[in-house]
């Protein structure tokens, strides 16, 4: 008898441990862990059937209104900026979902700007803006990442190799096509863009990306709601206009 609820109790325990990871622990898209989201639940639902929800995505080089900014890729902006998949993260970004494989979906420069390919960056190119068409006088920059294959090869253009710097570019131009590298192979992210506006240091340079509070919320750059206070689970879109 002893024995028997011996195993009853471990099987319970085992059986909790599975539950925990299923509503806790689940990886994300981006690695962390949480819940599953709104928002990342039709992400899901949008991966898995594109062309079923086309009235989802947006074109690139959509504007919005008179906003400065154009879409910089075709797809379904699923996370925006400030959304939270764990305690303590904060996203960065847009991350803006083609549907398609590696490699396919077309990226654009967001806006006219220098950019910048540092030695070593597998996938990711900056765009530095001297004057902020929102602040003007005020220099920002533009970050552009996951252009690459889940083992590092590269979907950014020839002309812009590592080491590229300083590189003027307009609005529009082609700078690769959205990947889905992740810097572990056996763990890649979904095939998507991320993109960010990052600030700069007061020096010319700009700030760590990674750190929410070294970026702006891209609302009003591309002139839809695009933060997680103000869109909360709704599917981004240009407003429309009476």
């Amino acid at each position: 008898m002893k024995l028997f609820l011996k195993l009853v109790i471990s099987l319970v325990i085992v059986a909790m441990l599975v539950g925990a990871y299923y509503l806790f622990l689940r990886p994300n898209e981006d690695g962390s862990t949480g819940v599953m989201s709104e928002r990342q639940t039709k992400i899901l639902a949008f991966l898995g059937d594109p062309a079923g929800h086309a009235d989802w995505m947006l074109p690139a080089g959509t504007v919005c209104g008179d906003a400065p900014f154009q879409v910089p890729t075709d797809g379904y902006i699923g996370f925006v900026w400030d959304d939270s998949f764990s305690p303590g993260h904060h996203h960065t970004g847009l991350d803006i979902f083609g549907g398609e494989q590696p490699g396919l979906t077309p990226v654009y420069a967001a806006h006219d700007g220098y950019l910048t390919r540092e030695t070593g960056w597998k996938s990711t190119l900056i765009i530095r803006i001297p004057s902020d068409p929102l602040q003007p006088g005020r220099q920002i920059w533009t970050y552009y990442t996951h252009m690459a294959d889940r083992l590092g090869n590269d979907t950014i253009v020839d002309a812009f190799p590592q080491g590229t710097g300083e590189v003027f570019v307009e609005a529009g131009t082609l700078l690769g096509y959205q990947g889905n590298y992740s810097g572990d192979p056996l763990n890649p992210v979904g095939v998507h863009l991320h993109f960010s506006i990052v600030k700069d240091d007061g020096s010319g340079r700009f700030l760590d990306e990674r750190e929410i509070a070294n970026t702006l919320d891209p609302s009003p750059y591309f002139g839809m709601a695009l933060n997680a206070h103000d869109n909360p689970s709704e599917v981004p879109l240009c407003p429309v206009q009476p």
